[in-house]
């Protein structure tokens, strides 16, 4: 008698062509019923490609008939299309793609956007993130992770990027592929291909959260992203400053726009103050006041949080170790109730909002 929990069993040594998640996890498999020693069941692929099909089918067949010999296995293959107004994600492993922007550089959303992502995976979630700001790529310093390469793993006969590994969280760059001094010179098109091939071609894990750090103001990266999947949320970074929240507005309503339509999460405010290590109760607003506030309210959003200028900030992002995994340090409880909030209004937005759909531009 062949038992259905060991076919299930069976079926998760079985990848997903495009993920590289089992293919229970990815839940391409359905209608799966067992009638003596025949069982049948449907896989959902998303794109028909007859090598993938075939490899797959066999792939099956081979896991069920390894532990049951006489199986006779019938398997359906249904293709995406089968499906009307079918707008899944490409990374159908992936909970929640967050996006973190800026209207300027310089604002550190970078060092929010690694910051967040620790703090969650330390509070338990399952994390990766992608950094997009493909002209400055500084998450590999912010993580340890200079001077590494990814791995390059196989899958159905494609070459899949697996992304590298620290503190927790899955991580994929360009800085893991040009040289740290190698000027990044690319057009729209090329800029384009390169983040579909780091959402399309990378073996993302099963996630709750995907950040994803983009290059400051509007242009080809964010236009690209908002193409190829259907972003939950934006964060927006800014500081306090008149400058900052000018080009924050900018970039907030590029997100905003009717045929883009992504909802902003909630504004975070970096280098609210100054705050002296030896002096930790004093402020001193080098920047000014009321920008987080301001843009939040324009964006009918909320503040997430206002994180301090400290200096120990910087020196965890040059030396590799987030500042929010050094447990007792003040600046990591900034990034804990971010993060708190943060995870609160993702909840919220999926709860009150119709899921994002994928942006079809018209030329």
């Amino acid at each position: 008698m062949i038992d259905n929990n060991k076919v299930v069993e069976a079926l998760k040594k079985v990848k997903d062509p495009k993920s590289g998640v089992d293919i229970i996890k990815a839940k391409m498999v359905e209608d799966l019923k067992i009638e003596g020693d025949q069982v049948t069941f449907s896989i959902v692929l998303k794109s028909n490609d007859n090598d993938v099909k075939s490899s797959l089918n066999f792939a099956c067949i081979s896991e069920i008939q390894a532990i049951y010999p006489n199986a006779d296995v019938n398997i359906h293959l249904k293709i995406k299309s089968d499906y009307a107004d079918d707008n899944t994600s490409i990374l159908p492993q992936v909970k929640n793609i967050i996006a973190i922007a800026s209207g300027k550089g310089g604002v550190g959303k970078s060092t929010v956007a690694v910051n967040l992502a620790a703090t969650l995976a330390k509070k338990g979630a399952k994390v990766g993130i992608l950094d997009a700001d493909v002209y400055g790529p500084s998450i590999p310093t912010m993580l340890g992770l200079k001077g590494e390469r990814p791995r390059i793993e196989i899958l159905y006969g494609k070459h899949k990027i697996v992304p590298l590994q620290a503190h927790g969280l899955s991580v994929m760059s360009i800085g893991f592929i040009v040289e740290p001094e190698q000027a990044v010179v690319l057009r729209g098109p090329r800029l384009g291909g390169l983040i579909r091939q780091f959402i399309q071609d990378c073996l993302w894990p099963v996630l709750d959260y995907l950040i994803i750090d983009l290059p400051p103001g509007t242009g080809d990266v964010q236009l690209t992203l908002v193409q190829t999947v259907p972003v939950t949320g934006v964060v927006m970074v800014t500081t306090p400053q008149e400058i900052a929240l000018i080009d924050a507005v900018k970039a907030m309503n590029m997100f905003l726009l009717p045929n883009i339509n992504v909802p902003i999460i909630g504004v975070v405010e970096n280098m609210s103050w100054f705050t002296p290590e030896e002096l930790p109760d004093n402020k001193y607003y080098i920047f000014g006041q009321g920008g987080g506030k301001t843009l939040a309210k324009q964006a009918n959003a909320v503040l997430l949080g206002q994180i301090p200028l400290v200096q120990s900030i910087r020196e965890g992002g040059d030396n590799g170790t987030p500042i929010a995994l050094q447990e007792g340090h003040i600046a990591a409880s900034y990034y804990d109730s971010l993060a708190t909030k943060f995870a609160q209004q993702v909840y919220v937005r999926n709860e009150s909002l119709e899921p994002t759909r994928i942006v079809h531009m018209k030329e």
